[in-house]
């Protein structure tokens, strides 16, 4: 390729490690944000993500002259969004040069412009991303903290953002599942628990190309271990048939659980409960038998800190690596690969899992050793689920009021507590329908735990405690396998 120049201003399409390239635009920086020491670099805003780092000339491509080509290699819906957000700024351009600078930007000082280097971009699943380098982290400024604070790295279109407290996310800047242009990692994948969260993250994990190997209890199969197994699957009447649907997307079957650890290189486990997360990794034929040097454990399940680390410590101790990670989330954030990840344990671990997190959530957040994600996971049910009982409190009142329940809704939909949640939950009530998005047992469940961490810390937690009782009393009305939403229930009753 003959040596181009580029400036500020100009269009470009920008690499990133392994990742595909994706349209920009060269801008001004932030003042306060510093280009990288001894490396030559551009800073580029990314249309259709609202992502902007600093990217070096050899990963940057004019983008009229590599038009066609980039399109013919990327099919993905968002990255076709993204040329479209391209093509649209130009039409309004005309002859102008319309302004798409970062907010408090400043003249570029010392900006390098020179010859690009010729380069080909056919990244090999094993390519690392590259932001080990202490200099070049392709840094993204937070929008919303100081630049001292919060900087954020894309990996794909991703952020990965280190806080003060040492947290770390990578955020999807949009929902993996629908684009198509993840690079699925060449390790094997095996996945334990096909409940209704973990049916839709198999699903998306076997459609972004991962090589998975799938378990789940099949009660008819193995009545002799049904209670020790008896909390695995979440829907155990479906057991068998959501193993069958996943052999014929591609899916391997696994036997038991020690046979797809030691067959996998990473395998991921999302049960419902700590005595369940426990029993799949102690019991017979469990996860830890098939524990050798190197294999990886990542457990996904809401449980307590105590449960987590005491798992850790016995994968740790055969000389495996653990990672936690439990979602935040429901079934249908899950089959859309909308989940969010919260993660903590192995720092390496969280990185190799990056692919699999891009293909089941939109954002995930490392936060350090293991028991922080438990606890975060815990905080936000906890807050989730106080706030189901407050929404189900306000349509009751609203009822023996002689209030319109609909009307309600329609002016806090209008109003600052306006959400997917709120909306979705509230068309429940309204509709009488309870199927389940989130079982009304596991937010209880959660609650518990929340109160207990509260109380191991003597933290008080009123709110939270009021709103456990409310769903204990909707469980006694055999509301347990219904949705979160059915706690309505316990208002009437």
């Amino acid at each position: 390729m003959a040596a181009v120049s580029l400036r500020l201003g100009d269009l470009v399409w920008g690499k990133l490690g392994r990742y595909p390239p994706w349209p920009g635009k060269i801008v001004n920086p932030p003042k306060d944000l510093k280009k990288p020491r001894g490396k030559k670099c551009f800073f580029v805003k990314f249309f259709g993500t609202e992502d902007h780092a600093w990217i070096k000339v050899e990963q940057l491509k004019p983008y009229h002259a590599h038009k066609e080509e980039m399109i013919k290699i990327n099919k993905g819906k968002r990255f076709q969004q993204a040329v479209d957000a391209v093509e649209e700024f130009l039409r309004r351009a005309k002859g102008k040069d319309q302004d798409l600078t970062v907010p408090e930007s400043s003249t570029v000082k010392g900006m390098m412009a020179g010859p690009m280097a010729a380069f080909k971009w056919q990244p090999t699943a094993s390519e690392p991303v590259k932001d080990a380098d202490p200099h070049f982290h392709h840094f993204l400024l937070s929008q919303t903290e100081k630049p001292a604070v919060c900087y954020q790295a894309i990996t794909k279109k991703l952020k990965i953002c280190e806080e003060e407290t040492g947290s770390t996310s990578i955020q999807a800047a949009d929902s993996t599942a629908v684009n198509g242009s993840i690079t699925p990692t060449d390790k094997k994948i095996g996945f334990l628990g096909l409940g209704l969260m973990g049916s839709g993250i198999v699903s998306n994990l076997l459609k972004m190309g991962h090589t998975v190997t799938v378990w789940n209890r099949t009660a008819e199969k193995e009545p002799n271990n049904r209670h020790l197994f008896c909390a695995f699957c979440e829907v155990e009447h479906r057991s068998r048939h959501q193993c069958d649907l996943f052999i014929q997307e591609g899916a391997r079957l696994g036997r038991t659980p020690a046979e797809v650890v030691s067959t996998c290189d990473i395998t991921f486990a999302c049960v419902s409960d700590p005595k369940a997360a426990k029993d799949l990794v102690l019991g017979p034929s469990g996860v830890l038998q098939g524990i050798r040097p190197g294999k990886c454990y990542v457990d996904m399940s809401t449980v307590d800190a105590d449960t987590v680390t005491e798992l850790a410590q016995v994968i740790v101790s055969r000389g495996g690596r653990f990672l936690e990670a439990p979602v935040s989330g429901n079934q249908q954030l899950s089959n859309d690969g909308m989940l969010v990840i919260l993660a903590a344990g192995d720092r390496g671990l969280y990185e190799d899992c990056s692919s699999c997190f891009q293909a089941m959530g939109k954002t995930s957040f490392f936060l350090g050793e293991v028991g922080n994600a438990a606890k975060m996971m815990l905080i936000v049910n906890m807050v989730q689920g106080s706030f189901m009982a407050t929404i189900a409190e306000g349509l009751t009142l609203a009822q023996v009021t002689g209030q319109s329940q609909q009307t309600l809704l329609d002016i806090l939909n209008q109003g600052q507590l306006a959400s997917i949640f709120l909306d979705q939950k509230c068309q429940n009530i309204l509709q009488g329908n309870f199927k389940p998005d989130f079982y009304l047992k596991y937010i209880q469940k959660d609650l518990r735990l929340a109160i207990a961490l509260g109380d191991a810390v003597n933290h008080p937690t009123p709110m939270a405690a009021a709103a456990n009782e409310v769903y204990k009393r909707a469980k006694a009305l055999d509301q347990s396998d219904n949705d979160m939403s059915a706690v309505y229930r316990a208002y009437i009753h």
